[in-house]
C-alpha cells in the first residue's frame, strides 16, 4: 500500500518531491482524503498544546518555537516536520536563506508589538503574508499551519499584552 501523493496540485500548493513523499510516516495512508484527515488530528491535537503553553513574544517569536509548533501539528504524520525544508519549492525564498528571512520577520513582528505599530489583526495578516512567502517548511505552511497556529497566537498575544496594562 503506501500514499501516491501524485495528484493534482491546486495553484500555490507546493509538491512533495520523492524524499519528502517517503517521509510520511503511516503507511497505511493511500489517499489524499486519508492524509487530510490524519493532519487534521494531528493540528487539532497541536492547538489543545498551544493553548497550554505559556505565550510570550519572547519565546513566539522565535526559529525553536516556529519549529516546535509545527512539529507538534504535523510530526505525527511526517518525519521532516518542524525542520526547514531542504529543497526548492513554487514559492518560498531559497533553501538557503530560510532562517536569515525568517529572524528578519519574527524581529519586525517583535517590534510590531512592542511599539504597538499596528493592530494585532495586522500584525498577525502581514506575519502569515511573509510567513507564507517565505514558506519555511516543506508542506504545512498556508492556512492550516499559520491561519490556525502562529498568526491566531499574535492576535491572543496582543489582547492578553493590553490587558496587563
Amino acid at each position: 500500500m503506501g500514499l501516491s501523493l501524485d495528484y493534482n496540485y491546486l495553484d500555490g500548493q507546493s509538491p512533495l518531491d520523492e524524499e519528502e513523499k517517503a517521509e510520511l510516516k503511516i503507511k497505511s495512508i493511500s489517499t489524499r482524503e486519508e492524509l487530510d484527515e490524519f493532519e487534521q488530528q494531528n493540528i487539532e491535537t497541536a492547538m489543545e498544546w498551544l493553548l497550554n503553553q505559556n505565550i510570550s513574544a519572547n519565546r513566539l517569536l522565535t526559529e525553536k518555537f516556529v519549529k516546535d509548533l509545527h512539529r507538534q501539528m504535523f510530526g505525527s504524520v511526517w518525519g521532516w516536520a518542524g525542520r526547514f525544508r531542504q529543497s526548492n519549492k513554487n514559492i518560498g525564498v531559497d533553501k538557503a536563506v530560510i532562517g536569515v528571512e525568517l529572524k528578519k520577520l519574527l524581529d519586525n513582528c517583535f517590534y510590531w508589538i512592542e511599539n504597538k505599530t499596528f493592530p494585532e489583526e495586522e500584525i498577525a495578516i502581514r506575519l502569515k503574508h511573509r510567513l507564507v512567502s517565505i514558506h519555511p517548511f516543506s508542506n504545512g505552511n498556508g492556512r492550516r499551519y499559520y491561519g490556525k497556529g502562529f498568526s491566531e497566537t499574535i492576535i491572543f498575544l496582543g489582547r492578553s499584552k493590553r490587558q496587563d496594562y
